[in-house]
């Protein structure tokens, strides 16, 4: 149970330094980009970072990449890690579905209205 708390607490901290690192990137390609949650797997070979973004979710990825060595280096100098899992960039497809789901139920309310009223 022990390793679970410990990758929790890893993923919260790795989540804070690169929101942090991120915003200071002077590339205006980025926009804006926000890092919802970081998955690292609990022998530390690789840790999921899932962001999103206002442009091409394909492109804002490709971007990141450029930057990973930058972004581990300051992990690095933040953490006690010995080693810092390679970082897999991810786009969050959770706050679209969420955009859909409640744009579904929005439609289901107005057919309901209108049957209601017809």
């Amino acid at each position: 149970m022990q390793n679970y708390e410990r990758t929790d607490r890893l993923n919260k901290l790795l989540v804070r330094i690169l929101a942090e690192e991120v915003e200071k990137i002077d590339d205006e390609r980025l926009g804006l980009v926000t890092v919802t949650a970081v998955e690292t797997d609990r022998n530390l070979s690789q840790a999921r970072v899932f962001v999103t973004g206002d442009g091409d979710n394909d492109e804002l990825i490709e971007i990141l990449e450029e930057y990973r060595g930058y972004l581990q280096k300051k992990i690095g100098e933040q953490t006690r890690l010995r080693r810092i899992p390679p970082l897999k960039f991810v786009f969050d497809e959770t706050a679209s579905s969420a955009d859909r789901i409640e744009e579904i139920l929005r439609e289901l309310q107005k057919k309901k209205a209108n049957n209601d009223h017809g």
